[in-house]
């Protein structure tokens, strides 16, 4: 009997040699281990190296907005007196220089002259004074058209329509620069002296834009 044998102990429990047999863990559940704690490793370096990168991109955004409304910012508003901001004035042709033909496309008689007269007036030069051509007559649902040539100055369509809110622009084959008022169904009367020369007064003096707020 061998003296690793213990005492009693022999047949198949007999142990021969001159050493103890070694007991070793399994390998697999060390490699699972090592695996899992590498994954979880390496994940928390790629979260980490992401949120790095908004940080880097989104500030570096953030810094090139913040610089360029500063620069906007920073601009020098303009000395008293200046006018280097201020909207450029528009010149107007007067009203008597403004050749008006009324015309009355409603059943309402006497509606043309009165209304002539009214701009007359107001510094108009008066034409032509009656009933509204056939393919108008009666079949103007508005307040009013202002019919002049292609070649009428828009600036002239905008003073007379000061006069009557409402009225829309039409052009025909006319050479000369006169224009027609033509009086529709929906026609109750001239815009009032008082606003008709406030709404001059601002198509004469456009107001600047506003500055930008800081």
């Amino acid at each position: 009997m061998s003296m690793l044998t213990p005492p009693g102990m022999g047949g198949k429990y007999k142990v021969t040699g001159a050493a103890y047999p070694r007991m070793t863990r399994p390998r697999r559940r060390r490699r699972i281990v090592l695996v899992v704690l590498g994954s979880i490793i390496g994940l928390a370096l790629i979260a980490y190296g992401a949120v790095q990168l908004i940080d880097v991109f989104g500030g570096d955004a953030d810094k090139r907005k913040t610089a360029a409304a500063a620069k906007d910012c920073a601009t020098p508003a303009p000395k008293a007196g200046s006018t280097a901001s201020a909207a450029p004035q528009v010149v107007l042709p007067p009203p008597a220089g403004i050749t008006v033909n009324v015309y009355n496309a409603t059943p309402r008689a006497g509606l043309a002259k009165a209304v002539g007269d009214e701009l007359k007036s107001r510094g108009f030069a008066i034409g032509k004074v009656g009933n509204a051509p056939a393919h108008f007559d009666k079949k103007v649902p508005g307040a009013g058209i202002l019919v002049g040539s292609p070649q009428t100055d828009k600036a002239a369509f905008s003073v007379l329509g000061t006069n009557l809110a409402g009225a829309t622009q039409q052009t025909d084959a006319r050479e000369s620069a006169d224009i027609d008022l033509i009086l529709g169904d929906a026609f109750k009367e001239l815009t009032p002296k008082a606003d008709a020369d406030k709404a001059l007064a601002v198509l004469a003096n456009p107001r600047p834009a506003p500055a930008k707020k800081c």
